[in-house]
């Protein structure tokens, strides 16, 4: 037997994208046992993982963590955070590891500089770089997520105009910048003629009702009203998915789904775009910014105070895509 550690602490959509390393390990090396550490808000998202033989969480004390990781005996630690947390986890276990190179410092010129010297390659594959040393191979089967029984959300139990199809707008995102302000939204959703859910967290809820307030009944406001794995359920049985840079983003590629992803501060050239999602998907951007990206995560506001990297977006390049996709 080979026993693995996987350390991903956070957030959302990173350990979502971790996905593939757990399955092609899993599935590619003989005897392979693994184990996946992460922070005690994200379990739920990797509970019904079956490639995952031991969930660890670390609910905020690391020497009870390491303590209880040290009576294991690891073989080897995959560090997909590599940071200073992780780094400590595997001092600690003192045994083989290997870490994701983070590009910290072509991120940096790319932020602060505007000088690209990032490789064209995802961060999935960057995940994945780090157990070439096991001979493992990209199945190309993309993200992975799986949805507690519990938590499938009936389409029965929608209003009626929803349940014979809709299409999900995650309005939500962790830092102010990567989300399009309300009237953008409002003004979008005014020009699409088709069920829409609207899906966030419990501080976007009342942003959703003022879309909807001023939208009308093709609106259903989800924000907070969901958890994180009913949330998946609803991407999962959307039409598709419009979405910010945010975790709801990845879950509809692991999916498959189509997706208008939409981006403020941060870029694509980051290699956190939708990862082997629906063939008809298409990123949003304002390329004709210098200030752009002013950020690798974002800020609670635009720091050139004209925020035109969502104010200036194309609204017509959404609808033309949403025309599209409905038919």
């Amino acid at each position: 037997m080979i026993r693995f550690l996987i350390i991903r602490f956070s957030s959302i959509g990173d350990i979502v994208l971790t996905t593939p390393v757990i399955r092609n390990l899993k599935q590619q090396v003989e005897n392979a046992e693994v184990h996946f550490l992460t922070k005690k808000q994200y379990e739920s998202i990797l509970s019904e993982n079956p490639y995952i033989d031991k969930l660890h969480v670390f609910d905020g004390n690391l020497k009870n963590t390491i303590d209880e990781l040290s009576k294991i005996e690891f073989d080897h630690v995959i560090d997909l955070h590599n940071n200073i947390r992780s780094n400590r986890v595997t001092s600690m276990l003192k045994m083989h590891s290997l870490k994701v190179n983070k590009l910290n410092w072509e991120k940096w010129l790319l932020v602060n500089l505007k000088i690209n010297k990032l490789p064209d390659v995802h961060i999935v594959d960057r995940y994945l770089n780090t157990i070439h040393y096991f001979d493992v191979e990209n199945d190309m089967k993309g993200l992975d997520y799986f949805i507690p029984e519990k938590d499938n959300v009936e389409i029965n139990t929608l209003p009626e105009n929803f349940k014979n199809g809709y299409i999900l707008f995650a309005i939500g995102a962790q830092h102010f910048t990567k989300k399009l302000p309300v009237e953008k939204i409002v003004s979008i959703c005014k020009k699409i003629n088709f069920p829409l859910i609207i899906s966030g967290g419990k501080e976007d809820f009342e942003t959703g009702e003022i879309i909807k307030n001023q939208v009308g009944e093709t609106i259903l406001n989800a924000c907070g009203k969901f958890n994180l794995n009913q949330s998946a359920s609803l991407v999962k049985q959307a039409k598709f998915v419009i979405s910010h840079d945010t975790g709801l983003m990845h879950i509809a590629s692991a999916f498959k789904k189509d997706i208008i992803s939409v981006w403020g501060n941060t870029v694509p050239v980051f290699g956190m775009y939708p990862y082997l999602s629906g063939e008809n998907s298409i990123i949003v951007e304002n390329n004709n910014l210098k200030c752009r990206p002013c950020s690798k995560i974002g800020f609670k506001k635009c720091p050139k105070k004209h925020f035109k990297c969502m104010n200036d977006i194309d609204e017509s390049q959404i609808i033309k895509q949403v025309n599209k996709l409905i038919l």
